[in-house]
């Protein structure tokens, strides 16, 4: 049996985006700058999909860029704010475990001089507001912190830190909600954010695509110079074929979403249910907010050798992030943890096609690993 329960790192994409990415690229191919008509016809394609995505986040069509990706966007987001705005301050607050998407452009910014504040998880694996709110100062000109944490699941209350913030500085704040879109309703009014990222292919679009909500009035630098594509922000033929696939599945995703989301937590209570009575040494790592995320230990056990195991059977999980290539996770170092259960740490995650008789065949497999694989001493 194939088990695929590794949906926070990719997702099949599904079979609606596929089709209308086929015919995007076969038959309606122009490119949305021509005015002739499969140019205005390519616009209507590109205009579509941008309507599909902001209204999946509540926002207006006009605030939505298309990225290469979530990693572009959280770029554009980090790096763009700061050069905009860095004449009012040099002082960046994050949370200590964001994806290395905001990590990486961060550090950067650190080795030029930016102060950065890392706020780290309470026991559960939440950014509380009150520990954000502590560090925010009035040199502060941006906040970001994940909506949904994408290896424990965790679900920040962004709306409360965004107003906390917005109390005490006039920094923009920043969310990345790759793992919270179409898993969770999202309304960007609600939430009182800025700025938003989001990704194609963790929600059954294609990889390669994604984009960023910038809120109307925020004004970000260039992050492509060209021929003027996307408002002059993100200059560049658009990759059309890859938008529509990603602006279909933003649309299918809203619609299933309250179906999808009850489908998940159903198959996540049992699971963790029955790993609970069959391997009762596990440990369940953070609250598990999220519908689609399960984090768990089995402490003396390395994750690798596990996972081996249950690969050989035809089930995919992951340690950490699929990004981490073999480190230990910084976000279960964030957390406190020990080793040895950041050590033997598996990341299990479901999409709308996860089954029951999946989830009986996965804890077989893991119980069979856990009596058959030597534990290290």
């Amino acid at each position: 049996m194939n088990v695929y329960f590794d949906n926070a790192a990719t997702t099949c994409v599904r079979s609606e985006a596929a089709e209308i990415m086929m015919k995007v690229m076969t038959e309606d191919f122009g490119n949305p700058s021509s005015t002739h008509s499969m140019g205005r016809k390519a616009r209507t394609i590109l205009d579509t999909a941008r309507k599909n995505i902001a209204d999946a986040v509540g926002a207006a069509p006009s605030e939505i860029f298309f990225t290469s990706g979530g990693t572009e966007a959280d770029n554009w987001a980090i790096l763009g704010t700061c050069e905009k705005l860095w004449r009012k301050g040099k002082h960046i607050v994050i949370s200590g475990y964001e994806h290395d998407a905001i990590n990486s452009p961060v550090k950067k910014l650190e080795d030029q001089g930016w102060v950065v504040s890392r706020v780290m998880p309470d026991k559960d694996g939440h950014i509380t507001v009150q520990a954000v709110s502590e560090v925010v100062r009035k040199d502060t000109v941006l906040v970001s912190v994940m909506l949904v944490n994408n290896e424990i699941g965790a679900v920040n209350e962004i709306a409360k830190i965004a107003k906390a913030v917005k109390a005490k500085s006039e920094a923009l704040v920043h969310t990345d909600a790759v793992q919270a879109f179409c898993k969770m309703p999202i309304s960007v009014k609600s939430l009182g954010v800025d700025l938003m990222s989001l990704s194609s292919h963790k929600i059954h679009g294609p990889k390669g695509c994604g984009a960023l909500f910038v809120k109307n009035g925020v004004k970000l630098p260039a992050l492509i110079m060209g021929g003027g594509q996307e408002e002059s922000l993100r200059s560049g033929t658009e990759a059309l074929p890859a938008i529509a696939g990603f602006g279909e599945a933003a649309r299918l995703g809203k619609a299933e979403m309250p179906v999808n989301v009850v489908n998940m937590r159903n198959l996540k209570e049992f699971l963790v249910k029955r790993i609970a009575e069959e391997i009762p040494e596990t440990v369940f790592i953070g609250s598990g907010d999220a519908p689609h995320i399960i984090s768990i230990s089995l402490p003396k056990y390395k994750s690798e050798v596990l996972m081996n195991y249950l690969d050989r059977e035809g089930i995919c999980v992951s340690k950490s992030s699929a990004c981490k290539k073999g480190k230990r996770s910084h976000v279960l170092e964030a957390m406190g943890l020990s080793p040895q259960i950041i050590d033997g740490a598996i990341r299990i995650s479901f999409s709308k096609f996860s089954t029951i008789e999946e989830c009986e065949y996965f804890v077989k497999n893991l119980k069979s690993a856990s009596e058959k694989v030597l534990k290290v001493l």
